[in-house]
């Protein structure tokens, strides 16, 4: 049986054919890699099957071809659309709050097929959010690739001069930050293409491990990016420049990206119209994307063009400036072959270059390069030695570089050789495909063996963590409901009148088919009390010590033996039973706390905390958990989680923090959370997602209403819920309380599905 591989690319205008290179800043060289490498990855006899999942996208804007669920692209290859967020194209950085539904529905989508892929392709930080949280449910290895790190890209946009508050509202960079930083902390293999990457921009990330990365160089495909033949004539390109230059026939300086502001081309026009000699022996021409009315391009692309307009105007280069409206994609190596029939060169002038993709498919074909000396070109120069590194951010030294490699016609002619032959040999999609395919499948077979390591583990150990009993067997087979209602304890129901818990319990009790769970932040004991005290229907699943601690109740009856451990001296039927419940019923699981209690160190995240004393302090015992670690603010401060993850990082430690209520904070295991809670819950029970309706109010407990869980939201909830108001899945009610909680079950139809 070959290797079933899942890849994931999410942003951008993705298919199978005539790729929309550089139509806007989010279709770029990650497309053409991803597509590729599926393509030559699935060709590959060891390779059962390949996916590619993105987003599907209805708009008038775009191509009908980015609505069609399922589209194959080779024999075992295909690419498959899930719609998440509104029907809409948006632009990566507005992607964010609803990876969370895409991570729901992709979930649901693996368990109903036969077999689960080997592995996950995360490409980017957004991918790789969704394939860390399908990686914590499912226990698919993760492999990352960054394309772009958001740290790195905060450093060069801060040198460029933009404000750190600027760079963060424009790129989402806190967002992406963070997202890298949890892929990182899951991910069994961090590909990356050059040592510098590995060595130096991964390692600003405090969970990034240098044994994790394997530098394997993107291939080229020598098929498409190949020399000039003798004779050969690009007349599609010559249709394409000739009306934009006088003298079409002077060797041309050529870029080929998207117009983004990282790429640095207003920089590079600015080079060429201040350069005497360039201007009178050369031509600059600009591959910058598809347009059609500027007025309808991203703001970034539109800001990018008025700034070249604009230095072509402030020069008077008209006449030696090429930037062609419209190109086809096949259309980009003739590009690059037409410029080396003409003597030109190849300029690379971005800020940052993770890899340079382009840069290799430019010596393939035989032009020598000019390129930025951040990130890849230092890789691929010092292999290829096709060319000249140089740093863009001096225009001068920036300036000397393009003409010293258009001055001598046997240099030029040497490094046109050395590129050809060096990709030849060092950059071949079979090799790379080989590199990957070996590296990924030993990474795969690692991670299953810590898994097994760990299982075995914790099987042989005498009891679970934080119970004083032996180990329990989890139900085998619980009914499922049909659909469950889970409300928050804590603040939702804190203080309902008799009559809402009344009508209440009358509608709960007179539909069988639902179901009751209930999610609180305080220990079981603490929470059975609580529950009992509302005198509603009992509880089939309880998710507290703030997700940490799941107990499902055995509708089959007691004969099972099943028995709870962790009550101490408190009876069956005691003062903590709600009617008709008893607490022996409740089984606590522990695959859960198996899964959550990896590289978890308790006394080592209490250690490290003490270095935020006195801006916190832990709590009574009563509130601590094994899997838990429980503070108090000392004044209500969001500004305490950045401090708070970077001791954590500091000191290596699998846990994440959570404020809620404003002034409590908990540290649990980077896997643990009421939101994971539920969808572990939902995977026992194989209930789909749509199925579950959650009521939270309380600030803290935004996350569990992101997703494909139906949400209600009552009239006295915290205001920071209100970031939520338009989901679609989620109502806010006016109506407070318990009486809220009725009115989400009628405008959801809760109760008559």
């Amino acid at each position: 049986m070959g290797f079933n591989i899942l890849h994931l690319h999410l942003h951008g205008l993705f298919r199978g054919h005539d790729l929309e290179l550089g139509r806007d800043p989010d279709t770029g060289g990650q497309t053409t890699y991803v597509l590729e490498l599926a393509r030559a990855m699935a060709a590959r006899p060891e390779v059962e099957r390949v996916e590619v999942v993105t987003r599907l996208i209805r708009d008038r804007r775009v191509s009908s071809d980015y609505a069609r669920p399922l589209e194959p692209i080779g024999p075992d290859a295909a690419i498959r659309r899930l719609p998440f967020g509104p029907p809409r194209y948006l632009r990566k950085e507005l992607l964010w709050p609803h990876l969370d539904e895409l991570a729901d529905a992709l979930t649901e989508v693996l368990v109903a097929q036969p077999r689960l892929p080997d592995w996950i392709h995360a490409h980017y930080a957004d991918a790789g959010y969704v394939g860390a949280l399908l990686r914590r449910r499912l226990g698919i290895p993760l492999v990352f690739t960054g394309h772009s790190l958001g740290r790195e890209k905060r450093r060069r946009l801060m040198l460029s001069g933009l404000d750190p508050r600027q760079i963060d509202q424009t790129y989402a960079m806190a967002r992406r930050i963070d997202a890298e930083e949890l892929v990182l902390a899951h991910a069994s293999m961090v590909v990356t293409s050059t040592s510098q990457e590995r060595e130096q921009q991964y390692a600003r990330y405090g969970r990034f491990r240098l044994e994790q990365a394997r530098v394997i160089p993107p291939g080229v495909d020598a098929r498409q990016f190949r020399p000039p033949l003798s004779g050969e004539v690009e007349t599609a390109i010559d249709q394409l420049v000739q009306p934009f230059l006088r003298n079409p026939a002077k060797p041309p300086v050529l870029a080929i990206c998207r117009a983004d502001h990282r790429k640095n081309i207003p920089a590079l026009v600015e080079v060429f119209g201040r350069s005497e000699h360039l201007r009178k022996n050369h031509n600059l021409v600009l591959v910058l994307g598809c347009r059609d009315d500027p007025r309808e391009l991203e703001k970034q692309q539109r800001e990018v063009f008025q700034q070249v307009f604009e230095q072509v105007d402030r020069f008077d280069l008209y006449g030696q400036v090429a930037y062609p409206k419209q190109h086809r994609r096949d259309q980009i190596p003739a590009f690059y072959r037409w410029a080396a029939q003409l003597g030109g060169v190849f300029v690379n002038p971005a800020l940052t270059e993770p890899f340079g993709l382009t840069l290799l498919e430019a010596a393939a074909c035989g032009l020598p390069i000019v390129a930025t000396d951040d990130g890849g070109p230092r890789d691929i120069l010092s292999r290829t030695d096709s060319g000249l590194l140089v740093d863009v951010s001096d225009l001068d030294a920036l300036q000397q570089a393009l003409e010293a490699s258009l001055a001598s016609p046997l240099l030029w002619r040497r490094w046109s050789e050395n590129g050809i032959e060096a990709v030849s040999r060092h950059f071949s999609w079979n090799a790379h495909v080989c590199s990957y395919l070996g590296e990924a499948a030993a990474a795969a077979a690692r991670h299953a063996e810590v898994v097994r390591h760990s299982a075995a583990a914790a099987s042989s150990d005498a009891s679970v963590p934080g119970t004083s009993g032996p180990m329990v067997v989890p139900p085998r087979r619980l009914a499922p409901p049909q659909r469950l209602l889970l409300f928050d304890l804590d603040v939702l129901l804190a203080s309902p009148d008799d009559a809402s818990l009344v009508e209440l319990r009358r509608r709960l009790e007179a539909d069988p088919r639902l179901s009751v769970g209930v999610f609180s932040g305080r220990s079981f004991k603490a929470a059975c009390q609580r529950f009992a005290e509302l005198h509603l229907p009992a509880p089939r699943v309880t998710i507290t010590q703030a997700g940490t601690d799941i107990r499902f109740r055995d509708l089959s009856g007691p004969e099972l033996g099943w028995c709870d451990p962790g009550l101490g001296d408190v009876e069956p039927g005691g003062e903590w039973a709600a009617p008709g419940l008893e607490i022996a019923d409740l089984v606590l699981d522990p695959l859960w706390q198996q899964q959550i209690g990896r590289s978890w160190q308790r006394q080592e995240v209490v250690a490290a905390m003490a270095e935020l004393e006195p801006r916190l302090c832990l709590q009574d015992e009563s509130e601590q958990g094994p899997y838990k670690v429980s503070y108090v603010l000392q004044e209500p401060d969001q500004g305490i989680l950045p401090l708070v993850r970077q001791a954590l990082r500091n000191h290596a430690l699998q846990a994440r923090p959570h404020v809620f209520q404003h002034w409590f904070l908990d540290v649990l295991p980077l896997t643990a959370s009421k939101a994971e809670a539920i969808r572990y819950v939902a995977l026992r029970w194989k209930l789909p997602l749509s199925s579950i309706l959650v009521g939270a109010s309380q600030q803290g407990d935004g996350e569990l209403l992101q997703g494909l869980p139906l949400g209600v939201v009552p009239e006295d909830h915290d205001p920071s819920l209100e970031s939520l108001r338009g989901h679609r899945r989620v109502y806010f009610s006016s109506k407070p309380q318990a009486w809220g909680l009725l009115d989400g079950l009628d405008h959801h139809r809760f109760l008559r599905r």
